[in-house]
């Protein structure tokens, strides 16, 4: 497994990330021991970053992620936590917190769910409107004097939030979607990381599975599966998007990683899955080089801004810093 440098101060994991997200229900029904086999095989193969979010699952995705590492060197694992969404009872969002006196509490909370004395990377899901960034970066700073936290990392913000956190302290990554549907960071936003040397960690790289050759409308309004509520998943738009992978002629999950991979080595693409199986395809990709005649073909199958729909529910994009 090769490394890439997350960041300024020489953060190192692996090429590709596992992310967890997945395997607490997000996506419909999840099995706990498939899920943890899954991460096994993911550390087996030399994978060492793992993202996760204490709102995943209310708590169920940390607590399954100690469940899997207890066997494994702590120093092994690079843990990525994402905090501050509030959810409520029946699994709404309803806001988010990134006071100063909140990133404690759920730095705590965190700890002793994985239990870890340290977090390798710590962020806020989504900015706080109402707090300022340089309050929110400042208390997870102290954090790291104290030894709980190792690095700082964002989400989901745009290009002068990452400047006004960075003058605060350095940040390691930015995680943000980021693939052949999705290149919205391209514009304005990765110009800015790779000026201030801010690695990506990119999400979202198989779009949701429209991008995995395995996604089917049969598959479509599966109980829990939060797909049910995003733009490109639904209607004329799914139609749409599903065309645009049957239009390379192939099954393109590796192709799109491949492509995630090849634009730059400050990029680290996290493969989201809860089965082993689709974690071994996913690794082909780090097997599989692009030539320039082969990533013009695959763009001009997928263009850039050939998605239908938006890559969340109006709600949701209300939230999303990056996007304004």
């Amino acid at each position: 497994m090769d490394s890439r440098v997350l960041g300024s101060e020489a953060f190192r994991v692996s090429a590709m990330g596992l992310g967890c997200m997945g395997m607490s229900g997000v996506y419909g029904p999840a099995d706990e021991a498939e899920s943890i086999a899954t991460i096994h095989a993911a550390l087996d193969a030399g994978i060492t970053l793992l993202d996760t979010g204490d709102f995943y699952g209310m708590g169920h995705n940390e607590m399954l992620l100690r469940e899997a590492l207890k066997d494994y060197p702590r120093q092994q694992v690079a843990i990525s936590v994402k905090f501050g969404v509030l959810r409520a009872p029946d699994n709404r969002i309803i806001g988010n917190d990134g006071r100063p006196a909140a990133v404690r509490n759920f730095l705590a909370y965190t700890l002793k769910r994985l239990g870890t004395d340290y977090v390798d990377v710590y962020r806020p899901a989504r900015l706080d409107p109402n707090v300022p960034i340089e309050d929110t970066i400042g208390a997870i700073a102290e954090m790291i004097d104290a030894g709980y936290v190792r690095h700082i990392g964002l989400s989901e913000v745009g290009a002068q939030t990452l400047r006004r956190a960075h003058a605060v302290h350095p940040i390691a990554d930015l995680q943000i979607e980021y693939s052949l549907l999705s290149r919205g960071i391209e514009a304005d936003i990765l110009p800015t990381c790779r000026e201030l040397g801010i690695g990506i960690t990119a999400y979202g790289v198989l779009s949701r599975g429209l991008l995995s050759g395995h996604w089917s409308k049969d598959q479509a309004g599966t109980p829990g599966d939060m797909r049910n509520s995003i733009p490109r998943f639904t209607g004329e738009n799914l139609d749409h998007n599903l065309a645009l992978v049957e239009a390379k002629g192939a099954t393109v999950a590796q192709i799109a990683i491949a492509w995630v991979l090849s634009r730059g080595e400050d990029i680290v693409p996290l493969v989201g899955t809860k089965r082993r199986d689709r974690l071994e395809e996913a690794l082909g990709a780090l097997n599989l080089n692009l030539t320039a005649e082969d990533m013009a073909q695959v763009e001009q199958a997928i263009p850039a801004g050939g998605a239908a729909g938006d890559r969340y529910a109006a709600a949701q994009m209300a939230h999303l810093d990056s996007e304004r």
